[in-house]
């Protein structure tokens, strides 16, 4: 994940305020794979990203993509879900919805079905920290 743009920074604040602190674990690269391919398999999916490995870096500390998910030996979960909506996102072409309202979307999702995080209270959250969202986004792949 890149600390790039607008959009992404207030998430990133939002996810270190928020998400963070509810969701303390950690994912050994070794695993998470088979979270993957759980999550993609839980949404209905075939054909789940595969996990590749990569350095991290100051800047990003992970990528997620359709077909990858790139990250170093561990990771938070939270992290993990946050590119794996990003693989949600993707229609096959690298355009993976930034971190719009469909995307943060998406992620709420995984947030309260994977990391049993209570919905009303991430809404409320990001209604505070003024970050649109979409609670009835949609993987782009659906029936894929």
């Amino acid at each position: 994940m890149s600390r790039g743009d607008a959009a992404a920074r207030r998430l990133y604040a939002w996810e270190d305020r928020v998400v963070a602190l509810l969701d303390r674990s950690v994912v050994p690269f070794a695993q998470m794979q088979a979270l993957v391919d759980h999550v993609w398999a839980a949404e209905g999916l075939r054909w789940p990203p595969r996990m590749r490995p990569r350095k991290a870096t100051r800047g990003v500390l992970a990528t997620g993509s359709r077909l990858a998910i790139e990250a170093p030996e561990s990771l938070p979960s939270w992290v993990l879900l946050h590119e794996i909506a990003h693989a949600l996102a993707d229609a096959g072409e690298g355009d993976t919805a930034g971190h719009g309202p469909d995307f943060v979307g998406l992620y709420v999702g995984l947030l309260v079905r994977h990391a049993r995080m209570d919905g009303a209270m991430l809404a409320a959250s990001l209604a505070e920290a003024g970050i649109a969202w979409n609670p009835a986004a949609r993987p782009v792949l659906v029936g894929d």
